[in-house]
Order: C-alpha cells, then sequence, then structure tokens
C-alpha cells in the first residue's frame, strides 16, 4: 500500500466517521473532550482527584460514543477516563421544536 493509498483510506475513514457522528450526536446529551479523544455520553462525572501535589481527573461516561476511527465498536456502556490533562465537559443544546424532516 502505498502512501498516497494510505492517506486516501484516512480520509475515507475521518469522513465515514464524521457522518456517524452527524446521524447519532441527538441522541446524547454531553459532549467530552480530553487530550486523547472525543465522546458523546449521556451521564458524565468528572472527579478532580489530587496525589503527590498533583491534580488529575477522574471521569465516568455512561452510555457513550467514542471519536476514534480505529475502533471497531464506538458505543461503549461504560469508560472510565483518567488524566492529568484538560477536560472540557458541555451540554449539548436540544432544540425546543424539531420541524419533521429536519
Amino acid at each position: 500500500m502505498s502512501a498516497e493509498d494510505l492517506e486516501k483510506y484516512e480520509t475515507e475513514m475521518e469522513l465515514q466517521l464524521y457522518r456517524e457522528y452527524r446521524d447519532i450526536v441527538r441522541q446524547f446529551e454531553w459532549v467530552v473532550e480530553t487530550e486523547r479523544r472525543f465522546y458523546l455520553a449521556n451521564a458524565v462525572e468528572v472527579v478532580p482527584r489530587t496525589s503527590d501535589g498533583e491534580v488529575w481527573f477522574e471521569l465516568t461516561l455512561t452510555d457513550a460514543w467514542v471519536w476514534d476511527m480505529y475502533r471497531p465498536a464506538r458505543f461503549v456502556k461504560n469508560v472510565r477516563v483518567l488524566t492529568f490533562k484538560d477536560v472540557n465537559v458541555e451540554k449539548l443544546e436540544k432544540p425546543d421544536l424539531e420541524l419533521p424532516g429536519s
């Protein structure tokens, strides 16, 4: 496989992953970003921890979807993440009224 073929394959996989994200994002309540992954989840718990003067975070996600094109199963019932890096958690906006066909 040439470098060009590999690049084309990765581009196609990213596009497929984006389409999957676009189709399922409305099923979730939260977006979670860590330094390594991007998640959608229906429940999120973030617990700050300290150890030897260092602060780290323990995240527990329930009913999650993982943005990872190399992962064969992106839907996960429970996820536990430990990180020393920044964590971004956002509540997804849900439209009050959704028109048919939108």
